[in-house]
């Protein structure tokens, strides 16, 4: 784990969470799914003036109706409070009335008359026959509001279907305005400004973008009993405004690993001018050769401090304005340059950074194999041993301060491609082999996928042994921070290039004599066409393992 040490950021412990409920009432109309939402008052506590879904605290009443309620048989005791809870908030702010008599019939607006918004909830039901229906009721999602937020709710996302022959009224206290929208046309009318929606809301109205019917909706939350997606979001500053990301959004990684504690004080904005602090002892700076292949840059790092000297990873292409920023941001003070392989842009700036060194530090990596196309022709002065340590350490200092890279040799993209582990911080310096945003192309013959898959086991046992956290590739935004850190970015990546594997194979049994181009139209229909000469590439490597396996 990343050591405190190494953080830029003064830590603080986030305001504690508080637990909730919110539900989704959905129905069926002629403009398709339709979710019921309320403006909130203008003097609330939280989100003031935003159109919400109905919900609020849980209660300790909440957990002790049990007994007034259906449930589902594979409905969990806190599933079944949150029910209760959600059911309970949606009679006391629109009117709405989950529940049903004895005999099944569903409450009406005659059963709806005899309560009192205003007074306990469950009592009321059990004095006029009605059994609360959260059977009916169930795990959207888990939402846990963000770290930053002095405010924090752990909040379930329920959903239901609207009870027929009720129409919602608002309490004009908390809520107002009660509207029926669609998910499209709710964010479209944000989009404009004339519906203030909060990023939970929006994500959740994106994610029901998805479905058609309400059926659609219930049968997946019934089909797993958990929440569909969970998320306690992140968030940092890009083009000079918050920005906030779900887990399994391209920044939040970084966001993890610059502001464990949440705090808005990370820039996203990719440029090439100046390094980013990632830590104290790591520095990115991006080289302006943003492209389709490269994305934003290639991401050169600085292992080390001031004390310790640094170590070069991946200079990047020989652009002499990116290798002096990238030799000043060091102080001169380069000990170690290190190519994770040799493709034209990683290693080429290799040597004029080490010219531009006094001390002409040594390029370290593996030479290319006969297979590297010509622009990917590399020699180092040294030749990196599998599971070799780099060490830089402190000097007169009152405590020992180490920064080590273990060296792991993981053929696959490049035959000569190997990655670097900081140990001290559990962090994977992943070089092409694992990227943020995209899948690394695997090219014949110099790219091998047999040898790419398995160093992707080697990397997420390396992940298991030094307990990593982070994956920092050369192109994109670090990675992981989430539940099971890096490793399951790793599993995600591996099980993603399996299933492409299978596509390839149902196109080459559909089209037993087609071509390349064949495949890549049956296998890579997500990708954009215009992709398709480099994802031939891949279904190339593809091939030759299939090939390999059959004998």
């Amino acid at each position: 784990m990343t050591r405190p040490s190494q953080l830029i950021h003064p830590q603080r412990a986030p305001a504690p969470t508080r637990p909730a409920a919110t539900v989704l009432l959905l129905r069926d109309s002629a403009q398709g799914l339709q979710v019921l939402m309320t403006r909130r008052s203008m003097t609330a506590s939280f989100a003031p003036g935003a159109y919400v879904f109905p919900g609020g605290g849980v209660d300790a009443l909440d957990a002790a109706s049990h007994p007034q309620a259906r449930r589902r048989a594979t409905q969990s005791d806190l599933h079944l409070t949150q029910a209760i809870a959600a059911i309970r908030e949606s009679f006391e702010e629109l009117g709405v009335l989950l529940a049903r008599h004895a005999d099944g019939r569903a409450a009406d607006q005659h059963d709806i008359a005899a309560l009192d918004r205003s007074a306990p909830f469950t009592p009321q039901c059990q004095a006029q026959g009605l059994v609360l229906a959260a059977d009916e009721v169930f795990v959207l999602a888990h939402w846990i509001t963000d770290r930053d937020l002095p405010r924090r709710f752990d909040v379930p996302f329920l959903v239901a279907r609207m009870p027929e022959g009720q129409e919602p009224v608002a309490d004009e206290s908390e809520q107002f305005e009660p509207i029926w929208i669609s998910p499209s046309e709710a964010l479209a009318r944000h989009q404009a400004g004339d519906f203030f929606i909060i990023f939970p809301t929006i994500r959740t109205l994106e994610r029901l973008l998805d479905f058609t019917l309400v059926d659609d909706v219930l049968q997946a939350c019934a089909a797993t009993e958990q929440p569909l997606w969970t998320s306690c979001p992140r968030a940092g500053w890009l083009a000079g405004r918050e920005a906030r990301y779900m887990e399994h959004e391209q920044p939040f990684g970084e966001l993890a690993m610059t502001s464990p504690d949440g705090q808005i004080v990370h820039t996203l904005d990719w440029q090439a001018e100046q390094p980013v602090a990632l830590l104290k002892n790591v520095m990115r700076l991006t080289a302006p050769n943003p492209g389709v292949m490269t994305g934003p840059g290639t991401n050169s790092y600085l292992v080390g401090d001031p004390n310790t000297g640094y170590i070069a990873i991946d200079p990047g292409p020989a652009d002499p304005e990116h290798l002096e920023r990238l030799w000043r941001a060091a102080g001169g003070d380069i000990r170690h340059i290190v190519c994770t392989h040799s493709h034209p842009d990683h290693s080429p700036g290799a040597l004029p950074l080490q010219v531009l060194c006094a001390n002409k530090p040594p390029i370290l990596g593996l030479p290319s194999a006969p297979t590297a196309r010509a622009a990917s022709e590399f020699t180092p002065d040294r030749a990196l041993l599998n599971n070799e340590l780099l060490k830089l350490v402190s000097i007169g200092l009152e405590t020992d301060l180490t920064h080590t890279l273990k060296v792991i040799h993981t053929p696959g993209h490049a035959a000569n491609h190997l990655c670097l582990v900081l140990i001290e911080d559990g962090l994977l310096f992943s070089g092409d082999h694992i990227l943020n945003g995209s899948t690394t192309v695997i090219d014949p013959p110099d790219g091998d996928m047999t040898a790419y898959l398995d160093s992707l086991d080697v990397l997420n046992a390396a992940c298991t042994e030094h307990t990593i956290q982070f994956i920092l590739p050369a192109h994109g935004y670090v990675m992981g921070g989430f539940n099971g850190e890096a490793s399951a970015a790793i599993t995600h990546l591996k099980a993603h290039r399996l299933k492409r594997e299978a596509k390839i194979l149902k196109a080459m049994q559909t089209l037993p004599e087609g071509t390349l181009e064949d495949w890549v139209a049956l296998a890579y229909d997500d990708v954009p066409p215009r992709m398709w000469p480099v994802a031939k590439r891949s279904l190339m490597a593809h091939v030759d393992r299939l090939k390999s396996l059959q004998g």
